[in-house]
């Protein structure tokens, strides 16, 4: 007795499957998916992926043979080309940041050396002398 309704649902997976990979849903969204499929053969969805699983492997295979990508993995696809796009834009705002906190510490470290000659030549001298250039600024 339990061997017939497993047939049944195994019939009608089987039949399901074929309506979704040609175009023709019944009952379902038409999406390439086990919850469609599942839909589509009027079965519970964890008969797809606890008992039927060999059916389920079997739909996927075929998907990826037509050529279908699955909404799910399109998704996926598309989450990582955006996130692979952003981490080069940032990479880039990290590089020029980089480079402008060198011009910095450049920038710095040409302020300390003017500032250690400053006090050095006011030490010396007791008193402020303009630098050569500093009234052109």
């Amino acid at each position: 007795m339990n061997a017939q309704p497993a047939t049944t649902d195994r019939d009608a997976i089987r039949a399901a499957i074929d309506r979704l990979l040609a175009g023709t849903p019944l009952r379902s969204s038409g999406s390439l998916t086990i919850v469609a499929l599942a839909d589509e053969a009027n079965v519970k969805r964890h008969l797809l992926t606890h008992r039927h699983t060999d059916l389920k492997d079997e739909f996927y295979a075929r998907v990826r043979a037509c050529g279908h990508v699955p909404d799910n993995e399109r998704k996926l696809r598309d989450d990582l080309h955006k996130a692979t796009e952003r981490i080069k834009e940032l990479i880039a705002e990290i590089n020029k940041i980089q480079g402008e906190n060198h011009a910095f510490a450049r920038i710095v470290n040409v302020l300390e050396l003017e500032n250690h000659q400053l006090r050095t030549e006011i030490g010396s001298t007791g008193h402020l002398v303009a630098l050569p250039g500093a009234h052109e600024r």
